[in-house]
């Protein structure tokens, strides 16, 4: 039975799940609060006196193992939108020329809808309704919940009670990410792994199809940034930076520009399942903190989600 499918979260997971869908003949619209496609996979633009730098905010790269994902990756390389990095691993990828570009080919190929933050789901005779502020969006058969596991119970407790105690008891970790551009190359290789207070950083004009001027992006660890997750952004960058000189063996050259943002729910827990679905509620919900923190498991909790709805 083809059905009209509401999906919350135009994050890798949200928009598997609506990709395979509507390969089963489903018409789907996809809702998402932010302006853009990528959920952890985001970019960001900063401006800079060298001109505008496009620098990977979320994931810095991804891995590649299950059969299904394999073949899915094996297509966006041939479309141009992924290719290997072998300075983070002989598994590991990127998004060209930015890391959402996968993500944003998705959303490009169906209804996407930005800038609508949805607050609540509910469900009458006709169907599902979305409310997003005092706008309606109803008429749907089923409803996917494709968010950080914080934020799904306020959607779905009165509908499926035991998925939202599934995600309060699956909490995510937190992560300060610092980004910065300099006009000169740093003395540091490309990658930095576990620094210190960094758990990672990259260098972005490094990665294949990217370019541009000296850029970093640096994640702090989940314990230092759960410590100072209330610090201002300015107290953060100048930690992380004076970090990534300890890398470098001496300071700094002063960033011609800087970034920070706080990812609350930055590293998912693990329910040990890719995806959870009540057939006659026609509610489901799918993301990475259902089957592990990786790009890959997203993709296979949205995709192997749409599966099971048909």
């Amino acid at each position: 039975m083809r059905m009209r499918v509401a999906i919350i979260g135009a994050g890798m997971a949200g928009l598997a799940c609506a990709e395979r869908l509507r390969a089963g003949g489903h018409a789907v619209a996809v809702f998402d609060k932010g302006r853009g496609p990528g959920g952890r996979m985001a970019t960001r633009r900063l401006d800079t006196p060298l001109g505008q730098v496009t620098c990977d905010l979320g994931a810095q790269y991804f891995t590649v193992r299950d059969p299904d994902f394999t073949a899915r990756v094996a297509h966006w390389a041939t479309t141009g939108v992924v290719a290997r990095w072998p300075a983070a691993g002989d598994d590991a990828w990127v998004g060209t020329p930015a890391m959402n570009a996968p993500v944003r080919a998705m959303a490009e190929a169906g209804d996407v809808r930005f800038a609508t933050r949805i607050d609540a789901i509910a469900r009458d005779g006709d169907g599902w309704t979305l409310h997003a502020g005092d706008a309606v969006h109803g008429g749907f058969d089923a409803v996917v919940v494709a968010v950080p596991a914080e934020q799904v119970p306020a959607l779905v407790e009165r509908w499926v009670p035991a998925f939202a105690d599934r995600a309060r008891a699956t909490p995510s970790l937190p992560c300060w990410t610092v980004l910065a551009v300099f006009d000169e190359t740093l003395a540091i290789g490309d990658v930095v792994k576990r620094a210190g207070i960094i758990d990672f950083a990259a260098r972005g004009g490094a990665k294949p199809g990217h370019g541009g001027p000296e850029a970093w992006a640096i994640h702090a660890t989940a314990d230092w940034s759960t410590a100072h997750l209330e610090d201002e952004p300015a107290a953060v960058q100048a930690a992380v930076l004076d970090a990534l000189g300890g890398v470098a063996g001496g300071a700094l050259p002063t960033p011609v520009a800087t970034g920070a943002h706080r990812w609350r729910y930055a590293r998912s827990g693990q329910v040990g399942c890719d995806a959870l679905w009540d057939g006659a509620a026609g509610l489901g919900v799918c993301g990475d903190w259902l089957s592990g923190p990786r790009v890959e498991s997203a993709w296979l909790s949205g995709h192997r989600l749409a599966e099971v709805m048909g």
